[in-house]
């Protein structure tokens, strides 16, 4: 095994610094992979989305309609946070060349910057506290973990109904009961009757736990187990949608009041991927045998659009 000196890894931190930015968001790619990703970004974002009618009538020299367009904007806020990650660098490596994850050997092992493997590894680390925080973040200034740092997609959409902006009068909304492996389908058939027809034109994702997943799963099962066509109880889409609305469950579901169907593009998050000149990762040493990494990144999440056509949110256990 090699040994490691505080200088070799912070050359490794500095030379690689922008990559090791972005590997939380990696870490966090189970929910980030269905998503909108803004890159680069040094501050906030304003995400606007065009609303209004057109169409065409017989011609008419004299027609001159109002379209009533508005642009509907909605700011992606990035929030700055910060870790101070200790370590220790020969067990990480243990650990890499035991998972098979570093995969020089003999004299390639020579050429390898094992100090940025090792960095990564850390790195990546820090995105599996950033995945919980995606639906379930809520910010709480001077707050000390991840989900402390940004509000969630849950806590937006708490905020977007206490302010009636998501309301079943507006189409985004429906309430539905808690959903078991008994009533899922039904439930489910339910919250897919709610969304506004434009929306079930277009590919959705639905985003919801793994317990909604599962409970949908045996549900379809136990009533439909014995239909001749029927080859699997695994639904990757929704009965119903014709291939468009796809289940996506989530650990960082878990607990969540809350089902989002919306397509891809709506459901935004954004990043400063090492172009932000707040963000640094370096390797300082405090203590004996420990180094520590030391990083600040940005990050946040928003809805494109809460309009209808975009997005619909159903509330589980909200129906008794």
């Amino acid at each position: 095994m090699p040994t490691f000196n505080l200088a070799d890894l912070q050359k490794s931190a500095k030379q690689y610094q922008r990559e090791l930015l972005i590997l939380p968001i990696k870490g966090a790619e189970k929910t980030l992979q269905h998503m909108q990703p803004y890159a680069g970004l040094t501050g906030d974002v304003g995400l606007s989305s065009l609303e209004g009618d057109a169409e065409l009538a017989p011609y008419s020299s004299s027609r001159n309609d109002k379209g009533n367009f508005a642009i509907k904007p909605r700011t992606l806020e990035l929030k700055l946070g910060n870790c101070a990650y200790d370590f220790d660098p020969n067990e990480l490596f243990g650990s890499i060349f035991g998972n098979g994850d570093f995969n020089a050997q003999g004299e390639a092992m020579k050429n390898a910057d094992i100090n940025a493997d090792v960095l990564r590894l850390v790195a990546a680390r820090l995105g599996r506290k950033l995945n919980g925080a995606i639906f379930g973040g809520v910010r709480k200034d001077g707050g000390t973990t991840t989900k402390d740092l940004f509000d969630g997609f849950d806590k937006i959409t708490d905020k977007e109904i206490a302010a009636t902006t998501i309301k079943a009068d507006l189409g985004n909304y429906v309430a539905v009961k808690a959903i078991t492996a008994s009533n899922a389908i039904d439930e489910m058939q339910r919250i897919y009757d709610a969304m506004d027809d434009d929306l079930k034109d277009q590919p959705t994702k639905i985003f919801c736990s793994h317990d909604v997943y599962t409970a949908y799963c045996r549900n379809y099962q136990l009533l439909h187990g014995a239909l001749p066509y029927n080859t699997e109880f695994k639904k990757t889409y929704l009965e119903g949608s014709d291939g468009l609305a796809e289940f996506v469950p989530l650990s960082s579901k878990k607990g969540s009041s809350y089902i989002h169907i919306a397509t891809q593009s709506n459901m935004c998050y954004g990043f400063g991927a090492g172009v932000n000149p707040a963000e640094r990762m370096a390797v300082e040493k405090y203590k004996p045998w420990m180094l520590t990494l030391e990083a600040v990144m940005s990050f946040g999440v928003q809805f494109r659009s809460i309009a209808k056509e975009h997005l619909l949110v159903a509330k589980v256990g909200a129906l008794s």
